[in-house]
């Protein structure tokens, strides 16, 4: 499998993996300009080559880095010095940029309806693959998702990863077992759209099948920051902001306040 069937592969995996570059040569090496490697998530090179020996090495640890900062890097490698270099003095040096590859934030809406709708829509545009999972979801209404599930009346198909955010919109036919399904992956971010009502019921219910104060307290409900809206496309956007809130860890203060803070410090 070459370098590009295997990106296909790992993106359709949702999988992470770095790819280096040999952007520059100085003098004499085994590698080529433009000579490509596939780093996976452990650090190995599963495909392509940009040199062997401790150069392949160094160039795994930055990948390993970037994945973790999810910035991409440069790195210079010595290929002169046998002690400082990369250990096989070839007589020249080479530049290899390191881009890493992650996955999109995955969201997973339960339910239907234009709120729904709307909060896929904005997800979208917002960098997040969203799954769909309703029995009246169609690739019409959500033009957008990354998947559409129909076939599940029971919500059981709902296997999120902590890293994930699930909001539920499932008009109290699925709020329960979607909501014992989120909870038990503990997930990053858990929104329930209902009414207050709605939600105390469940999660006293929740709470009386053996789930703790504490991980009951992580479920938003009703869901969003409090915007004043009516519309459903605003109480999708409030939806929005807060998921966006979560995951660039905001405090939802207005930035005029931040700016008058600094202003009168200064």
């Amino acid at each position: 499998m070459n370098i590009l069937d295997l990106q296909l592969a790992l993106r359709e995996q949702r999988r992470a993996y770095a790819l280096a570059t040999v952007v520059e040569i100085v003098g004499s090496s085994s590698a080529k300009p433009a000579a490509k490697a596939l780093i996976d998530a452990s650090g190995k090179v599963v495909a392509g080559w940009v040199g062997g020996g401790c150069a392949q090495s160094m160039v795994s640890e930055m990948a390993l880095k970037c994945l973790e900062t999810g910035e991409s890097g440069m790195i210079e490698i010595d290929l002169n010095d046998e002690i400082f270099g990369a250990g096989m003095p070839c007589g020249g040096s080479m530049r290899v940029y390191v881009e890493p590859i992650l996955p999109k934030p995955l969201l997973w809406l339960m339910g239907h309806g234009r709120i729904v709708e709307s909060l896929c829509e904005f997800a979208s545009q917002l960098g997040f693959d969203v799954i769909v999972n309703d029995p009246q979801a169609t690739a019409e209404h959500f033009p957008t998702a990354y998947r559409i599930i129909s076939d599940d009346c029971r919500y059981q198909q709902l296997l999120p990863q902590p890293a994930d955010f699930v909001v539920i919109a499932t008009h109290h036919k699925g709020d329960y077992d979607s909501l014992m399904r989120a909870l038990q992956a503990k997930v990053l971010y858990i929104a329930l759209v209902s009414s207050r009502k709605r939600a105390t019921l469940v999660l006293e219910r929740l709470g009386r099948e053996g789930f703790s104060d504490a991980s009951l307290a992580k479920v938003r409900a009703p869901a969003g920051l409090n915007l004043g809206a009516k519309l459903p496309e605003e109480i999708a956007l409030s939806i929005a902001s807060e998921i966006i809130l979560v995951r660039r860890g905001g405090n939802g203060h207005p930035l005029s306040n931040s700016l008058s803070a600094t202003e009168e410090n200064n």
